[in-house]
Order: structure tokens, then sequence, then C-alpha cells
């Protein structure tokens, strides 16, 4: 055989039959149970057109097997045979498995009360029992819209060049930079301060540099802190039986911070101090 030949392994076809061969008595049992136990709890012949067709007789008994077992092993098909969204596959697999519970526990109720010789089941079990079409009517309907959704898509691994808050970062640090700049036009520009790029060929700044363009200069703290020392004296002269606490928390600073505005004398009283102490003299 030469070397480049590929063999292709033909799959051999599915035998359903020894699962029809289990079924069969299964299905037997099952029919006859459901239906001897409709018998005991008030399901029986009925004329579902009276009036119209009057030989026409149904035994609703046979509503049982047909609609709880059927139920079963269609939800049990959806559950692992068929591509359906996460929510219809975990409703099937719930339903399908309370639905084997269900009907495990009706074939026993009826072995044991033909066992004991029992003609007409307890109220418990009639109420029960008459319930199970319109459950299994409910059940059936709402797995077959959920069969029909469509499944969730596989989020894509494809990596996206620049997003838009990598362009606005760009941007932000690029309006800081140029204000620096202006700020400073005696001083060299960093090394990592070139001319900007456009937004669409930039790439995402370091968190570090970003921090450090938005870092106030000098002058501007010093007159923030001049501002604030200012506005809480006013507030002591304005409110004199307000707390430290409270004008802190109205200027925007820490207790500790307010305690030092006040007890510093502002700039203007210590220059015309020295000017006071010449005229005296």
């Amino acid at each position: 055989m030469d070397a480049n030949t590929t063999v292709t392994k033909t799959e051999a076809p599915r035998r359903a039959w020894p699962v029809l061969l289990l079924a069969l008595p299964a299905f037997v049992a099952i029919w006859s149970g459901w239906v001897e136990l409709g018998r005991l709890t008030g399901f029986g012949p009925v004329s579902p057109l009276p009036g119209i067709w009057d030989e026409l007789t149904i035994d609703t008994a046979i509503t049982l097997p047909i609609g709880v077992e059927t139920y079963a092993a269609y939800a049990m098909y959806v559950w692992l045979a068929l591509d359906v969204s996460e929510r219809a596959q975990r409703f099937a697999r719930v339903s399908a498995i309370g639905s084997l519970v269900l009907g495990a526990g009706g074939q026993v109720a009826y072995h044991l009360m033909a066992a004991a010789g029992v003609i007409k089941a307890p109220w418990q079990i009639t109420a029960l029992v008459a319930c199970l079409p319109v459950i299994v009517l409910g059940m059936g309907a709402a797995l077959a819209h959920l069969v029909h959704e469509t499944p969730a898509a596989e989020p894509t691994a494809e990596p996206v060049e620049h997003d838009q808050d990598d362009a606005e970062a760009w941007t932000e640090r690029a309006v800081i930079v140029n204000a620096l700049r202006d700020q400073h036009t005696d001083q060299p520009a960093p090394a990592d301060t070139e001319p900007i790029a456009p937004a669409e060929t930039a790439t995402p700044i370091r968190s570090a540099e970003a921090d450090q363009a938005r870092r106030p200069t000098k002058g501007t703290r010093r007159a923030g802190a001049s501002g604030n020392a200012d506005k809480a004296r006013k507030l002591r002269e304005r409110y004199p039986d307000w707390t430290v606490a409270r004008i802190a928390e109205r200027v925007g600073v820490t207790e500790r911070t307010a305690r030092r505005y006040l007890n510093t004398a502002p700039a203007d009283q210590t220059d015309q101090a020295p000017e006071s102490a010449d005229l005296a003299a």
C-alpha cells in the first residue's frame, strides 16, 4: 500500500432494534398500569360528541400513558440528542427526570392498590392523577417553545486593536502633556512626550504615566492650599461657634489640615507686621 494513500474507515450504522426490544415489554406494563390506575381514579369511557356522534366513545384512561410517558421520552430526546439553548436543555433534563419519577410513582400506586384489593383510589391520588393531563400539556408547550431558542454563540477570540477607552485615554494624556509644555516652556520636554500620534494608531498609556501627567504643579497646589486656608479663616470669623471638624467638612479637607489653617496667620498679616513695627519706631 502506498504511504500517501489514506484509508477512510466507514462508520457502521447504528442499530435501534435493541432499544425497541427493551421498550416493548416496558410499554405494555406501563400502558396497562396507567390505564388501570386511571379507572381507579374516575377515568373511563366518555362520549366526546354527544348529539353529533353518539356512537363515538373514548376511554379517557389512555390519556395517562400517552401523555406522561410520551413527554418523558420527548424531554429525554431534547436533553440528550438536540443542540438547544442552555435553558431548554436544563428544563428538558429536570422535567424528564421528574416525569420518570412520576411514572414510577404511578405504577407503584396502582400495583399496591391492586394487591390490596382496592377498587377506588383515595382522594389524594385521584386529585394528583386528575391534574396530570394539564401538567403534561403545560410542560410540553413550554419545552416546544424553548427548543426554538437560538443557542448562545461562543465569543470570538479575535483581538481588538484599539477600543474607545484607549483612544480617550490617549487624547486625555495629549491634552495634559500640551498644557504642561505651555507652563514650562523653558524646560526640555521628556523623552516620552513626543508629538502625539492620531487616536487610530495610538497605543494605551501606562497608568504610571497617566498619574504623573495628572499631578498638579507646585504653584497650583500652593494656590489651592492658600484658598482653602482663607476659606477656613472666614468660616471661623463668621461662625465662631463652629467646631474644627465642621469647618474641615465645609472646606473639604481633613480636620488636622483645617486646624493648621486656623492656627497659621495669613500671609498678608505676616508681611504687614514688620512695617507696623517700623512705623512705631
